[in-house]
């Protein structure tokens, strides 16, 4: 069965759709764990003081240890910056891991049903990036095993892709220093920066598409 496992992960790299998938995957998970590490590392509260009840009582709680709250800010950040840079992306989806999965846990046992359905994805799409890396598990799973041979170049090209996600990072920083905050994706109204920064965003990995598949096609 692992051979099987291992021979369809070959084939897949070899496929430029599923390279694409997998570094937009990187890029989307790396922007979810920036505001939220920001606001942990500059030690602001992820919800109001009068909330109450199970899931607001543990984040005043988790916001009131100080160093920790901090801590863990931080580690989203090299998290979210690892899995932009591409070609560390799989350390940063190890050190992603264990902090999704805990943040799904606690999300799963105060029942909020939106945010569980976004951190379990976290957590499977985390899984599905480390999994994609086999040199980096499979020791793990089968120490007896022999290594899997080193995979062929990746068919895009991660330096621009890295570049894209370079520049999602400085568009957010961008669009925090407009709004005067450290901003959270929400629905944005037209009188707000985000309202139009957002889209912006999105548009990035289309064109870096765009402009990766027009290089390949002048090289040929």
């Amino acid at each position: 069965m692992l051979a099987a496992v291992l021979a369809r992960l070959a084939r897949l790299h070899a496929h430029r759709a599923a390279n694409l998938a997998v570094v937009n995957l990187r890029i989307a998970i790396g922007f979810a764990y920036i505001p939220a590490g920001l606001k942990k590392v500059l030690g602001q509260p992820f919800t109001d003081a009068d909330n109450r009840g199970a899931f607001h009582d543990f984040l005043h709680a988790f916001l009131a240890t100080g160093g920790f709250y901090r801590f863990v800010g931080a580690m989203q950040l090299v998290a979210a910056v690892l899995l932009m840079t591409q070609r560390r992306a799989t350390l940063g989806a190890v050190v992603a891991l264990p902090i999704a999965t805990a943040i799904a846990g606690f999300c799963w046992s105060t029942a909020r049903p939106p945010t569980v359905i976004v951190t379990t994805l976290i957590v499977v799409g985390l899984l599905g990036l480390i999994a994609w890396e086999p040199r980096a598990w499979l020791g793990l799973v089968a120490p007896s095993a022999p290594p899997p041979p080193a995979a062929p170049p990746p068919p895009i090209d991660l330096t621009l892709w890295a570049m894209c996600g370079l520049a999602v990072i400085a568009t957010y920083a961008l669009l925090c220093l407009a709004v005067g905050e450290v901003y959270r994706p929400r629905r944005p109204t037209p009188d707000s920066a985000a309202y139009y920064v957002l889209p912006a965003m999105l548009l990035l990995p289309i064109a870096t598409a765009v402009i990766e598949r027009r290089r390949r096609r002048a090289r040929r």
